[in-house]
């Protein structure tokens, strides 16, 4: 028997406007199986990180950043319990050159102010009216909302998707690329030159990158920088201090206070 957001979404067969999202009329809520829609999805969390998985890759979004989902991609969405999420869903013919593939973007203090505001506005807001440019504005802002590049790219390989399943279930594993070839019986020039070609990222690159995108959550849920920084598989707090700051461009301890607003 389909979940009651099943049924939710099988009932929104067509948008009544180009941008919908109006508080009470969504759910809102955790969709775990993978699922897909006609239209493009905006969601972000107000508090806690949410995560959104595809075929492509992973897409964390801490407070005050969305993930952006094309029309027609199949996706899960991913979150602790205290995590509130907010969704637009947006006609993609009233976009100009829209993304096509899922990226994490910024939610600056005016996005989140139109995205609040129109909230309040009837279903079927009049297009003609301060109500319409008041939607014209914000789908201007949700269309060019700088990506961050908050993504852990997933291989196609089914020897690659053994390491880096492993991986994501263990972040501090510390076993090296040479490990993983022997155990899979090929060399670890071919794994190198693998992950390259399907991540972009060599795969000390991409380990690193899931260990901190791993640790945002943990941070959120207000876990020592020391405990975090070993939970991920750093050996030294001042070297998860220096990658953090390097890929976050703030410190673990105040990445979450710089998203306040």
């Amino acid at each position: 028997m389909p979940t009651y957001i099943e049924q939710r979404l099988n009932e929104l067969t067509h948008l009544p406007r180009p941008i919908y999202g109006q508080t009470e009329a969504l759910p809102n809520k955790l969709i775990g199986f993978s699922h897909s829609h006609p239209w493009v999805q905006f969601s972000y969390a107000i508090s806690g990180v949410l995560e959104v998985q595809t075929a492509q890759g992973r897409f964390i979004a801490p407070p005050q950043r969305a993930v952006w989902v094309p029309a027609g991609v199949k996706h899960q969405v991913q979150c602790s319990a205290q995590t509130q999420i907010r969704s637009l869903y947006i006609d993609h013919q009233v976009i100009t050159n829209p993304p096509s593939s899922c990226r994490v973007v910024e939610v600056s203090p005016l996005l989140k102010e139109l995205i609040r505001a129109f909230g309040e506005l009837p279903v079927e807001y009049d297009e003609n009216s301060a109500e319409g440019r008041l939607a014209a504005v914000l789908l201007d802002q949700l269309t060019y909302a700088p990506d961050m590049g908050f993504m852990l790219p997933l291989p196609k390989d089914k020897r690659l998707q053994r390491i880096v399943s492993q991986l994501q279930k263990h972040p501090d594993a510390t076993d090296s690329l040479s490990l993983w070839a022997q155990r899979l019986h090929v060399s670890e020039k071919t794994l190198s030159r693998l992950f390259a070609q399907q991540t972009g990222l060599t795969f000390r690159l991409w380990r690193q990158r899931l260990r901190l995108l791993h640790a945002l959550p943990l941070l959120e849920q207000k876990q020592s920088v020391t405990e975090v920084a070993l939970a991920c598989g750093y050996e030294s707090i001042s070297a998860f201090i220096a990658a953090f700051g390097e890929h976050f461009g703030s410190t673990p301890s105040e990445f979450f206070k710089t998203l306040q607003f």
